[in-house]
């Protein structure tokens, strides 16, 4: 075993590893970039050595750098993680011309695996079925737009070179097909330094099940079960789980040998996945009929990896760690077994309600619910940051990854959203409760899955949140009172209870509540009883208020026959609500401060997140149409583009292609048709 090893990456996954690597025995050296000086990896490693700028392509992606710093602090192999160079022969290759153990498979391995249409080339020879499709190296555009129209719409562009749902594009005809291309290669070169493309068939009702693979220097290989991975936005995987929902003994035997069959084509070594699209032609009750093809090999541990650890009791990095060192594999085929039902959540810093843009800020507050670390039957959180860390837009947007296990899905379904509801994030924008619809969802908890589940359930998974106005009010106006309780004095004349030498007291109350104003009024009664009524004339809803502290700083809270824990973060004038059944946000109006005017910001177009402007569509002068493409940015390797909210005439162009803008920064002026 090593002695001492280099994590060659930031965040959850430099975190995993080194816990790894701390229970054996051992140590670790961090690398980190100036946006990352005081990060979690940082502080959780033995040793850490800055790299360069906040921009990968100044840190992370520097690999003379990162191998200077092996070789500096004695270390004798590198963890390269996910993502960044975990993929990069190259870096692979340059590792052992440095007397270093990259640990992960060999270089000519991942050459092999790493441009898709090569890959299945060579799947192909190995007998693994095949989804129809072009993946030649001609990239002429007139040939890949010839191939989509014999292949069939719909048809699905990917980057080769490519993952995690970068330069990829659905699409549905061949007018379409052009301007797809042009954005897929276009987001391909920025995100992997090569453009070339394959075009697919689209597989209809398609479920994302993959295969996790383990090999050894040894000739052993071995396949460790199924995880499904169909719930996806962006195609970016959302939720994840294992085993998967449906499958048939002889379908995971299928796949699992197909998998070992893909992994020794190529002499693997180390964890790797390979990834089926998987048709389910007889619908999502008769998965005897489904049918799996090939869609790639990610040549790396993945993101969802705990799930396997959770259903086989195995921790796959210390399994990299002794494979890399030379050790065999710990266990063969016939050792290993299936043990309950685990589930993952990506929890990312987003809005799901404007289309999944990413967001950034201050970790304000981050509660995590009670946790174990790989115990059966816990719930396990992987995570890079702590409370108070910040969220910027030169990396990946996940926060967390909270993973849940079960002895059976349907407990595992309910250990999911009891944690869920225990996260609590404030500071910025994250899909926490949009999780809890997903897993609540009607397909997701009847497990009719397929990667279009979000769109088929979009009118559950969008809804308002079911804590209402009144249960939100009361939680505030009980949360101010119980602040100013912990601050009286035994003085009766300077108590802020409402108490009087005589009759009876009223304090108003008024709130923003979804763009409305409301109105509460809260009378204090005797013997210090509360009634509180909210909003107004029939409307209104009003009872007795009733609290009491709890000790993780909640409270107990009664209103209106209703009885239920409350949490209530206060975020300037905004206060976030959070309770078992969803969280809510009510902005607090100071009724003696005078209010200001505001003016709707007309002919303005302003970026929707962080980030740099890759283009614009228009110059001035241009006359637009309403939802026609005006510019197209990029946040967190993601391109996004931005299109007219009216009919009008474009008067200014405020940036230029590659500026780098802030949130809220105004892009263009767009004067009314």
């Amino acid at each position: 075993m090593f002695k001492k090893i280099l994590i060659a990456n930031r965040g959850e996954i430099a975190c995993r590893v080194a816990a790894t690597a701390r229970r054996l025995g051992v140590k670790t050296v961090a690398v980190y970039s100036d946006a990352d000086a005081r990060a979690k990896h940082v502080a959780v490693c033995d040793e850490a050595v800055h790299i360069g700028g906040s921009a990968p392509k100044e840190s992370y992606l520097r690999w003379e750098r990162i191998i200077e710093a092996a070789k500096a602090t004695g270390a004798e192999a590198i963890h390269p993680g996910y993502g960044f160079l975990s993929e990069n022969e190259d870096f692979a290759q340059a590792c052992a011309d440095a007397g270093l153990v990259f640990i992960g498979p060999p270089p000519s391995a991942i050459k092999d695996m790493g441009l898709k249409a090569e890959s299945k080339q060579l799947m192909e020879k190995a007998g693994v079925p095949l989804v129809p499709g072009y993946h030649g190296s001609d990239q002429d555009p007139a040939l890949l737009q010839r191939e989509a129209d014999r292949i069939g719409y719909p048809v699905l562009i990917k980057a080769s070179a490519g993952g995690g749902g970068k330069g990829m594009r659905a699409v549905e005809k061949s007018e379409d097909f052009a301007a797809a291309l042009e954005s897929c290669k276009r987001e391909a070169i920025n995100s992997f330094g090569d453009d070339a493309v394959l075009v697919e068939k689209y597989v209809q009702r398609p479920r994302h099940i993959e295969i996790q693979v383990f090999g050894d220097t040894h000739g052993n290989v071995v396949y460790l079960f199924e995880r499904d991975c169909s719930v996806q936005r962006r195609h970016q995987k959302v939720l994840e789980e294992a085993p998967a929902p449906g499958m048939t003994p002889a379908l995971r035997q299928q796949m699992g040998e197909a998998a070992v069959a893909a992994a020794k084509a190529v002499h693997y070594v180390g964890a790797g996945t390979v990834e089926f699209i998987v048709e389910q032609p007889g619908g999502y009750d008769r998965p005897d009929q489904m049918k799996f093809y090939f869609m790639e090999m990610n040549t790396r541990l993945q993101v969802e990896h705990p799930v396997t650890e959770a259903i086989t009791g195995l921790d796959l990095v210390e399994w990299q760690l002794r494979v890399a060192s030379g050790e065999p594999l710990p266990l063969k085929q016939e050792d290993l077994r299936i043990h309950g039902h685990a589930i993952e959540a990506r929890i990312c810093a987003e809005n799901p309600d404007n289309q999944f843009l990413p967001a950034t800020g201050t970790l304000a507050v981050y509660r995590k619910p009670a946790c174990t670390s790989f115990e059966r039957g816990n719930v396990r959180v992987d995570d890079g940051v702590r409370e108070g860390d910040a969220i910027s837009p030169f990396y990946d947007s996940m926060v967390a990854k909270l993973i849940v296990h079960g002895d059976t899905r349907e407990q595992a379904l309910a250990r999911l959203d009891e944690a869920l509801a225990q996260t609590r994030i404030v500071g910025l924008a994250t899909n926490v409760q949009f999780l809890r619809h997903v897993a609540r969802s009607a397909s997701f908890a009847q497990a009719r899955l397929d990667t279009a589940l979000i769109q088929r359930e979009q009118a559950v998974l969008f809804q308002q949140e079911p804590v209402g106005l009144p249960l939100a009010a009361a939680a505030v106006v009980a949360q101010t009172l119980q602040a100013e309780r912990t601050q009286e004095t035994a003085d009766p004349f300077s108590r802020r209870d409402g108490w009087r030498s005589h009759g009876r007291t009223q304090r108003r109350f008024a709130f923003r509540f979804q763009d409305a104003e409301v109105h509460a009024v809260l009378t204090y009664g005797r013997p210090a009883a509360l009634h509180l009524r909210v909003g107004e004339g029939d409307a209104a809803v009003q009872g007795a208020l009733q609290f009491e502290a709890l000790s993780d700083g909640g409270l107990l809270l009664e209103f209106a026959g209703e009885r239920t824990r409350a949490w209530v973060h206060a975020q300037g004038e905004v206060d976030h609500v959070f309770t078992p059944r969803g969280a809510t946000r009510i902005e607090a109006i100071d009724l003696l401060a005078h209010a200001g005017d505001t003016q709707a910001e007309g002919g303005r177009l302003t970026a929707p997140m962080p980030g740099k402007v890759v283009s614009f569509a228009v110059q001035a002068g241009d006359t637009v149409r309403k939802g026609q493409p005006l510019a197209v940015m990029e946040a967190m390797k993601m391109e996004h583009t931005i299109a007219a909210p009216a009919d009008g005439v474009v008067q200014e162009l405020l940036y230029a292609p590659g500026d780098q803008v802030t949130e809220g920064a105004e892009l263009l002026k767009l004067a009314a048709a």
